[in-house]
């Protein structure tokens, strides 16, 4: 399954980050040294992709367009759209259909954060896949998140939404390759109690049609949704550490596009020159002059 084009999904309240959502999108607020939309958007670039949409609220959109335009300046393709009023994960699809057209595609919710000394290997594996395929990741507290239920044969049984009782460790993280057929399945979606339309409704259907696997993050990819307070400084510390110490930088589009072979030193260098005085731009300077 090769992967082109990425939906972002930039929407929602961030009502469990009031009050600091109170007038702006989480998605905006800083991990460390960069927006917390710059890590969902490297995650999906490290793997090749050039094409984007991202789903915002009519409130935030425009942080997002004044932030990173239409993508241009780093060799990437980027699309908005305005989400009315947020009404499940799954609707992202629904919004996004013009712009997945017949081509297969990735969404990731903008709050999702990894990063790994294998996190690009691991996530191109999915390359090799010819289903939808969800990404897994064990985790500590299963009953705060959908977790999926899996054969001896590691064959996905079934996703169950935040279960009372123990089903399994593995929870599914916000991040799904889905093959075009997503969009059909949506469309016949209804939505749930709370008003939604479920990605764990349509993953479900794919498991019925035997057209779902997974991807398991490896123990040298970190994993954190961002959503709330605690999540938020314990992500942004790890970076800050691992940056001073390393000298790189996590996530950062340009450094990306610039290994990709799809913007220039000279380009890259043009684009940062008046922004020196900020420690990120810093550390990227230092990069090109030692590419």
């Amino acid at each position: 399954m090769k992967i082109k084009k990425a939906i972002i999904l930039s929407g929602g309240t961030g009502s469990r980050l009031f009050p600091l959502t109170k007038v702006l999108s989480k998605q905006i607020l800083p991990v460390y040294d960069k927006p917390m939309i710059y890590y969902p958007l490297s995650t999906m670039m490290l793997i090749g992709i050039k094409e984007f949409l991202i789903i915002s609220s009519n409130q935030h959109i425009t942080f997002f367009k004044n932030l990173l335009g239409n993508g241009k300046n780093l060799g990437l393709k980027i699309k908005y759209k305005s989400q009315k009023k947020p009404e499940g994960i799954a609707q992202a699809i629904t919004l996004g259909k013009s712009f997945i057209g017949k081509d297969d595609f990735a969404l990731i919710l903008g709050d999702n954060i990894l990063f790994g000394g294998n996190i690009k290997e691991t996530l191109k594996s999915v390359e090799k896949n010819s289903v939808s395929t969800v990404v897994i990741q064990p985790v500590e507290n299963p009953e705060a998140y959908g977790v999926i239920k899996l054969n001896s044969q590691n064959k996905p049984i079934k996703i169950i939404e935040k279960p009372k009782k123990y089903v399994s460790n593995l929870a599914v993280i916000g991040l799904y390759f889905y093959k075009n057929k997503a969009i059909e399945y949506v469309s016949k979606l209804g939505k749930s109690l709370r008003g939604e339309l479920e990605i764990t409704d349509l993953n479900n259907i794919f498991i019925k049609k035997n057209s779902l696997t997974t991807i398991k993050l490896g123990r040298s990819v970190s994993w954190f949704d961002a959503g709330n307070a605690n999540s938020l400084h314990d992500v942004s510390s790890l970076i800050k550490g691992f940056q001073e110490r390393t000298g790189e930088i996590i996530s950062s589009p340009e450094e990306i596009s610039l290994r990709n072979g799809w913007i220039t030193k000279a380009k890259l260098k043009k684009l940062i020159k008046k922004k020196l005085n900020s420690k990120y731009y810093l550390k990227l300077d230092y990069l090109i002059n030692h590419f």
